[in-house]
């Protein structure tokens, strides 16, 4: 047993069980954010060891890959570990000033770090059956944080959400009832050896396009997106800006595991599919944010439209390409959860998200809209910031294969995503407010702006360190496109003698 890769897994269950047994103590928050922190300390540690000693593997129980549960880390999934444990750590601090008693007394802390349990499991996970499981982990917790407080509005979104989500299940347990009557496991590295080696390719063609559709709801990839914009503007604003960060994550990151560990033996197939996906994902996430008046919503489109770029980066399949959507899922992670952080500070002050009935933010909240324009425009792609080397680094593999068509698009949806930002900037922080009201931020308690801008602050600086200093993040996702698109180490850690 490797308790690198165990602690990241095991802290956030022990944090969900503990803050639930005490949920209707104020104490709670205060252990939710200690477990946490201890997650990022973990995180950290298992980030640090991958980078000494390269992919580590443990095998649940001592039963040998690929008869057991196996549990693997490579240069990917423990970045993806720490991106999640720096968001849940600043959601956590912001949550203590956001989330009020009564949905702490419902379970919120336990909810919440049940979701993110789940989240690292599905990060760790060397099987698909495995996968799976994580994934209804996360399904159940977030639902159960989606429609915390039982309002009208979160129940319409709540069910959109799940029953979607639901038929995604049914797709994904297909697949996997598939793949295992052709291929006999379903562990990952042996399904990377063995699945090339089938008689029926065509039958695998078919069965990479199922899971191609149930992660593609997850991930709200084209046209499978309409339970997003449709549930992410209703709950609470700390849970919306983990589900913004995390969530769709989770859908693209198996994609990017599926489609160059198993499913690479007919590119032009499937990646052709997937190219046309990332099109127009990118164009109609884009389109409905412009056509949106609400903060939330505009930003809800705008997760869509920037899933869009990572799977181009996956259809696109060059070393370089690769590394350009692994940059692009940390970059996007840290913007999108801070955005979604930023708005629910605007709603306390002003007390409306819809655009027309909020302004004049960056007369009596400047820090703010500072803290606004820092994630806004790296989302926008503006240089030097982090968004600008992530859509930089994609579109010049485009052009380097001479893909002109993705390529200007991903430009065009870039201008649109300017003026998306720009919208918003405009209508809530630069006009006067309707009412003539001076919303100051010592409207707020000084406890609470504390609580409320810090994590705010801290994921803009974070974009600010790796939009000035990209090399060594750049490096990073080098060699995780390396180890994703030669995945023998890989498979040979898994395997090992079996292999």
């Amino acid at each position: 047993m490797s308790w690198y890769l165990a602690a990241p897994l095991a802290f956030p269950f022990l944090t969900a069980v503990l803050t639930f047994l005490i949920r209707s103590s104020k104490v709670g928050r205060w252990i939710s954010l200690a477990g946490n922190v201890v997650l990022l300390v973990t995180a950290l540690l298992l980030i640090s060891q991958i980078y000494k000693e390269g992919i580590l593997v443990t095998q649940m129980g001592n039963w040998g890959a690929p008869f057991g549960i196996t549990i693997v880390a490579d240069y990917l999934s423990s970045a993806m570990i720490l991106i999640t444990a720096i968001t849940a750590t600043a959601v956590s601090i912001y949550a203590i000033a956001d989330i009020d008693s009564h949905k702490e007394h419902l379970g919120y802390h336990a909810l919440f770090n049940v979701l993110i349990g789940g989240v690292i499991g599905a990060f760790l996970t060397g099987d698909l059956f495995n996968l799976y499981v994580w994934f209804e982990v996360m399904l159940i917790s977030s639902f159960g944080l989606l429609i915390l407080g039982g309002s009208k509005e979160q129940i319409d979104g709540g069910v959109k959400y799940v029953t979607l989500n639901l038929i995604s299940t049914i797709l994904f347990l297909t697949g996997i009832g598939l793949l295992y009557g052709i291929a006999g496991t379903l562990n990952l590295a042996d399904l990377a050896v063995t699945v090339p080696n089938l008689e029926n390719q065509g039958l695998v063609s078919v069965i990479a396009v199922l899971f191609m559709i149930a992660f593609g709801v997850k991930a709200a990839l084209f046209p499978l997106f309409f339970w997003l914009p449709a549930s992410y503007h209703t709950p609470a604003f700390s849970v919306s800006a983990i589900f913004a960060g995390l969530l769709t994550k989770v859908g693209v990151y198996a994609l990017i595991r599926m489609f160059t560990l198993i499913f690479n033996g007919d590119l032009v197939f499937t990646h052709t599919i997937l190219l046309w996906v990332a099109a127009l994902t990118m164009i109609t996430g884009v389109l409905g944010a412009a056509a949106q008046n609400d903060f939330r919503k505009i930003l809800s489109f705008h997760i869509v439209s920037q899933i869009g770029y990572m799977i181009m980066g996956l259809a696109l399949m060059t070393p370089l390409a690769i590394t350009g959507a692994v940059f692009y899922l940390v970059h996007h992670i840290i913007v999108k959860a801070n955005l979604f952080l930023v708005a629910g500070v605007a709603r306390i002050l002003t007390g409306f998200t819809d655009l027309e009935k909020i302004g004049g933010l960056y007369k009596s909240a400047p820090l703010l809209a500072l803290l606004f324009l820092i994630p806004a425009f790296s989302l926008a792609g503006f240089p030097p910031l982090s968004g600008f080397w992530a859509k930089y680094i994609l579109v010049a593999a485009a052009l380097k294969i001479n893909s002109w068509f993705i390529a200007m698009i991903a430009l065009l949806v870039g201008l649109l995503t300017i003026y998306s930002m720009t919208k918003i900037w405009a209508e809530a922080f630069w006009k006067p407010h309707p009412s003539g009201l001076s919303p100051e931020l010592s409207q707020i308690n000084c406890k609470n702006q504390f609580l409320l801008l810090t994590p705010i602050a801290l994921l803009a600086a974070l974009t600010l360190i790796i939009g000035f200093i990209p090399q060594p993040f750049i490096l990073f996702a080098e060699t995780a496109a390396e180890q994703l698109l030669n995945p023998s180490l890989y498979i040979a850690a898994v395997l090992g003698n079996f292999s």
